[in-house]
């Protein structure tokens, strides 16, 4: 079985770059301890090794068919389920009144990379259910949350969230789902909603769907539009699935990658009546399922980072262990052929999945963090962590989704014709990542995000304060060996994105929002890229400290992150200036094309 986690780099982030072993010292977290954390994701590896990674090519093979009406999975699914349940996952970082163990969602984060890691189909089941538990906890009434919520943290029931229909993917201001006040104060459902993952299996007692509707009656656009609690079976007095509510599934959903999840059409209403529950109040539910899409998109860029991380680990284990060629400098053909990884293209290869996974693992191991500050830190400091989170947010989502897809293709070119074959699941990561860049919003929905709203907010209060941590972190960086490349690459990449935007912004009423918009992906890389350089530095002023009292492999660890701060320096933070050069400069290019001229 191919290696598909470092526990040694999780370590790292967590506790080296992160500090995680402090959060102790919070309320919340009072019983818990560095030990613990260390033994939680101990069980989280053995549970992701034995009972997700064992099946993840069976599922890929055998998709979500129908038999006798309803869905089949493989049976390595329900097996890995259950395990996910027994080990108390679900519940988690929820309170110890609900079963939960009360974990910092940084640990939870790091906890759910293994899953996404080892089989990222499988893990979508308990992933969704997470979010749709986290979605009542935050917005459902006590009584909804004993009634749908308790039974997803117990593992009995699982969650998704419905939002697409056929005809409004990302538009969700045309969703044309209805509900209609029924006398009891709950509401009938009716519609159709598409692209609805985990939408029906036999894995669970029940399913509850979080459903965006409109009220009859409501205002056109978004704010119209409410949230609803609609299982798949009704529920009885006693807490227990009664009879169907009618949610029918009219089509399975065929994707390149995450075969293993089910991806449904339903049908809400035929057949019967849907009854569903209002989610707090009419005309909210857009501003609630943001709760949970943001949770998601750090979530899917985690998983982008996982899907990486795996290749990564895949081609550099080949890379070791397949002789061929011999150096430039070796002129005897009788020479015994060399392991690939001892030529440079190769080792460049490397190096950049290297610099990619872990880069993009220290970013959303960094938000998740800042989830908990939010939560749990000083309440004097939380209205800038909000402002940082949200300005984050679409780059934890959009960067580790791209990149990672450059990285896997280097996955595949080092391992030449055993990559793209499926003897190796290299060729299964690469199909399955390329849905993570559009889950939760495309790059072009995460770039209009980031320029047309977050740097924007609260008077560019959140960019001041990433650009504060950011110097933060360079002087402290001031003195540490093997840091120049880094610290100068990076102090030149943040001049750059701070150029362009001061040239941007205040021309954003005379350019107008088509045209203000227009380069938005510009922005997205320009920051992405001095972002993800920024969480190179802090890496290496952690080894750079770590280093002179290492020995053997721990030394090693730590010169490797430090050439490859030094690789992102010299070969990736350069594509900041012609982003933020094309962003400075407003172009036209792609508004003035005509569709005639395609």
């Amino acid at each position: 079985m191919a290696p598909f986690l470092s526990k040694r780099d999780l370590q790292f982030q967590l506790f080296e770059v992160l500090d995680t072993a402090a959060l102790p010292q919070r309320p919340r977290f009072a019983e818990h301890s560095r030990e613990v954390y260390e033994d939680i994701l101990n069980v989280a590896y053995a549970v992701a090794e034995r009972h997700f990674a064992n099946h993840a090519r069976e599922a890929d093979l055998n998709e979500p068919h129908l038999e006798g009406g309803k869905v089949n999975l493989v049976p390595g699914v329900q097996a890995a389920m259950n395990a996910f349940r027994d080990a108390g996952f679900f519940s988690a970082h929820h309170d110890e009144a609900l079963g939960g163990l009360q974990l910092p969602w940084v640990v939870m984060q790091a906890v759910q990379a293994h899953f996404q890691a080892a089989n990222v189909g499988t893990a979508g089941y308990a992933f969704l259910t997470i979010g749709n538990a986290n979605l009542q906890r935050q917005f459902a009434s006590p009584e909804q949350q004993e009634k749908y919520m308790k039974p997803l943290l117990e593992g009995r029931w699982f969650g998704t969230m419905a939002l697409s229909e056929p005809h409004a993917g990302s538009g969700l201001a045309d969703i044309t789902t209805t509900a209609t006040p029924r006398e009891d104060g709950t509401y009938s459902v009716s519609g159709t909603k598409m692209w609805i993952s985990a939408g029906e299996h036999e894995l669970t007692e029940n399913i509850v769907h979080l459903v965006l509707a409109r009220i009859k009656g409501a205002p056109a656009g978004v704010r119209g539009i409410s949230l609803f609690l609609v299982p798949r079976y009704r529920v009885n007095p006693d807490g227990k699935p009664g009879e169907s509510n009618h949610v029918v599934l009219a089509g399975l959903n065929h994707k390149m990658g995450y075969r293993g999840t089910t991806n449904t059409l339903l049908n809400f209403g035929e057949g019967g009546e849907t009854i569903g529950e209002i989610v707090g109040e009419p005309g909210r539910g857009l501003a609630q399922m943001f709760h949970m899409m943001n949770e998601a998109r750090i979530g899917v860029g985690m998983g982008a980072v996982m899907l990486g991380y795996a290749g990564y680990l895949a081609s550099l284990e080949y890379a070791r262990e397949r002789r061929q060629g011999r150096p430039a400098s070796s002129k005897d053909p009788q020479s015994a052929p060399v392991p690939i990884i001892a030529h440079a293209d190769v080792r460049r290869l490397l190096l950049r999945q290297k610099a990619i996974v872990e880069g993009g693992l220290s970013l959303g191991l960094y938000a998740s963090a800042l989830v908990d500050d939010l939560q749990t830190g000083p309440e004097e400091g939380r209205e800038d962590t909000a402002l940082l989170l949200d300005l984050l947010t679409p780059l934890v989502k959009s960067w580790p989704s791209k990149y990672s897809q450059e990285a896997l293709s280097d996955a595949i070119q080092v391992m030449g014709g055993a990559g793209y074959t499926r003897d190796t699941p290299v060729e299964m990561y690469y199909r399955d990542n390329r849905l993570n860049p559009i889950h939760e919003g495309t790059e072009g929905i995460q770039g209009n995000d980031l320029l047309g709203r977050k740097l924007t907010q609260a008077g560019g209060r959140g960019l001041q304060v990433l650009l504060g941590r950011i110097e933060a972190d360079l002087k402290a960086a001031e003195g540490l060996t093997g840091l120049d490349e880094i610290r100068t690459a990076l102090q030149k990449a943040v001049g750059q994105c701070v150029g362009a935007l001061q040239t941007l912004l205040p021309k954003a009423a005379e350019l107008g929002p088509d045209l203000f918009l227009a380069n938005a992906n510009s922005a997205l890389e320009m920051l992405g890229h001095t972002v993800i350089g920024w969480m190179w530095l802090r890496q290496a002023s952690a080894s750079a400290r770590a280093l002179p009292g290492a020995r053997g492999s721990d030394a090693d660890f730590y010169r490797g992150k430090l050439h490859a701060a030094r690789f992102f320096a010299t070969h990736e933070l350069p594509r900041v200036r012609a982003h933020a050069e094309l962003l400075a400069s407003a172009d036209r290019t792609t508004t003035d094309m005509q569709e005639a001229w395609f």
